[in-house]
This record gives C-alpha cells, sequence and structure tokens, in this order.
C-alpha cells in the first residue's frame, strides 16, 4: 500500500511537472447558444441596466426621505447598494464575450470574480437574514422595536455581514486557488465560480470540495432556518390581531422581503447543494442570481410599497427641478 501511494504522488508529480502552469482561463459561456450572442447580448443589457436604475432609485430614495430612515429601509439601501455590485462582478465580462471579444480571465482575474461573488452573495444573504429579524422585532415588539433595533445595533449587524462575509469568501478562494493549474483551462460557464474551476485543478480537490459545499451550505441553511424561525413568529403574532385591516397591513410589510428570500435561495439550492453537476444548471440558474434577480428587488419593494413609491416621487422631482 505505501509503494502505491508513492507511486500515486509520483504520477501526479511528473504531470504537473510536464504541464505549465495555467496563467489565464477561457470562459466558453452559456452551453447551446452558438448564434444568439447578440439577442443574449440585448438581453442580458436590458436586465443590467434594469438593475442599476432600478437599485439606485431605491438608494436614492432612502437617503433623501426622511421618512424612509427608519432600520427597515436602512437595510433595504444596503440591499440595493449590493444588488448593483452583484452582477457587475460578471455581468460586463460576459457582455464583452458576447459581443465577440476575448473570452479568456486571467487567473488573478478569475480568482477575484469567485472572491467577490461569494463575498457579496454572502453578505446578501446575511442580509436578508437581519431583515427578518428586523421584522420579527417591528411585528412581534412593537414597542420596544426602536430600542431593540437602535442605530448603534443596525451599524454593528451590518458590519458584522461585511466581516462575516469576507472570511466566508476568503476560505473559499483560498481553497480553491491553492490548489494547481496546469491544464486544461476551459471554464464551462460565463463567470469563474467553485463548481466550474475545481475541476480543472490538477491535483486531488477532494477536501477543497468537501469544504466549499459544507461552507455555503452551511452558511445558507443557518441563515434560511433563521429566516424561518422569525416568520413562525411573525405570524403566531399576526394571527393574534383581531383585525383583519391589520393583519393585512402586517403581512404586507413582510410580502416583499419574503419574496425576495424565495427568489434568493432558489438557485443557492439549485447551484450548491444538488448531489449530482449538471453543466447546462451550472450556467443558466447562476443567469437568474447574477442578472434577473438584483434586478427584481427594486420592483418586489416599491410596487405595493406607498412610503418608497412617495419618497421616488419627491426624490425626482427634486432632482428635476435642480437641473438645468
Amino acid at each position: 500500500m505505501p509503494l502505491l501511494l508513492s507511486g500515486t504522488r509520483l504520477t501526479v508529480d511528473v504531470k504537473m511537472r510536464n504541464h505549465t502552469p495555467v496563467t489565464e482561463f477561457l470562459l466558453m459561456g452559456i452551453p447551446h447558444t452558438q448564434g444568439l450572442e447578440h439577442a443574449l447580448f440585448v438581453f442580458f443589457l436590458a436586465f443590467y441596466l434594469l438593475t442599476l436604475v432600478g437599485n439606485l432609485l431605491i438608494l436614492l430614495a432612502t437617503l433623501t426621505s426622511s421618512n424612509l430612515h427608519t432600520p427597515m429601509y436602512f437595510f433595504l439601501g444596503n440591499l440595493s447598494v449590493f444588488d448593483i455590485f452583484f452582477p457587475s462582478v460578471s455581468s460586463p465580462k460576459m457582455m464583452l464575450y458576447l459581443l465577440g471579444q476575448s473570452q479568456t480571465i486571467s487567473y488573478q482575474g478569475c480568482a477575484c470574480q469567485l472572491f467577490f461573488y461569494h463575498f457579496l452573495g454572502c453578505t446578501e444573504c446575511f442580509l436578508y437574514t437581519v431583515m427578518a429579524y428586523d421584522r420579527f422585532a417591528a411585528i412581534c415588539h412593537p414597542l420596544r422595536y426602536t430600542a431593540i433595533m437602535n442605530p448603534r445595533v443596525c451599524a454593528i449587524l451590518t458590519l458584522s455581514t461585511w466581516m462575516g462575509s469576507s472570511v466566508h469568501a476568503s476560505v473559499l478562494t483560498f481553497l480553491v486557488f491553492k490548489l494547481p493549474y496546469c491544464g486544461p483551462k476551459e471554464v464551462g460557464n460565463f463567470f469563474c465560480d467553485i463548481p466550474v474551476v475545481l475541476p480543472l485543478a490538477c491535483a486531488d480537490t477532494s477536501l477543497a470540495h468537501r469544504v466549499s459545499v459544507t461552507n455555503v451550505g452551511v452558511v445558507a441553511l443557518l441563515c434560511f432556518l433563521l429566516v424561518l424561525i422569525s416568520y413562525t413568529r411573525i405570524v403566531i403574532s399576526i394571527l393574534r390581531i383581531s383585525s383583519s385591516e391589520g393583519r393585512h397591513r402586517a403581512f404586507s410589510t413582510c410580502s416583499a422581503h419574503l419574496t425576495s428570500v424565495l427568489l434568493f435561495y432558489g438557485p443557492v439550492i439549485l447551484i450548491y447543494l444538488r448531489p449530482a453537476s449538471s453543466p447546462w444548471l451550472d450556467s443558466v440558474v447562476p443567469l437568474f442570481n447574477n442578472i434577473v434577480n438584483p434586478s427584481l428587488n427594486p420592483l418586489i419593494y416599491s410596487l405595493r410599497n406607498k412610503d418608497v413609491k412617495l419618497a421616488l416621487r419627491k426624490a425626482l422631482i427634486r432632482v428635476h427641478t435642480c437641473g438645468p
């Protein structure tokens, strides 16, 4: 057995010596979309611009309206910031590729994409959990809400999401890119992520695979359970409200956040927590998470929210009157 293990290590060492380390990767894009590049470019550009404009408007409303200077809209403003940066990790490079530009991405650029994708994604996951706690405090403890969610607590919770996500993304990026890559270099997706980069390593990836799946799984499951617990308590409290108008008002304050949570966790489960890999799902499902979902959040939070719509109207009027 020792001789067999030594022989295996020798084979891997010889293979690594016979191959030049990879300095760049080739993004292969979305499978089975040859000939649709221009149509896909228009589609993704429309969603990307919708994401930028929608989230900038939400951010403008939360910053300029004194009525929205509450913990709920403070976290919504943070969510808008992340929804601006999250698609920006992969969308510009993907749209250049669809226009016929270079499909290559440097080794360092690939590592940066993976880090920021998981940093921003994990921060958003934590942020949804914090927003669920905020709704729990507002509905279950209305008289103590301002004391529970005071500015200091909001700042600590926000800073904690940033720091926790930074650690999470750093661990994943280190595990993936400490492995040697000596070919092939074709990434079967439109951006660098663990499911498509890790199989390209010319070394044993079992540890990195187990830790990454466990890390992502534990974070997603823990956050989802905390959201579920918060909403279980919220539903119980709402059902105790005697008036139907009061119940409807309480439900309406939670419906937007609950919709966003379901749209966020669906792709995460399909990408990272399914038992078998699927090249088609690995490419198509992230499109929803990266491009479509961030563009929907401004619509979800503003369509049925009179306060946001009023603040947006006032902000746009103020911008128009200040213009030339």
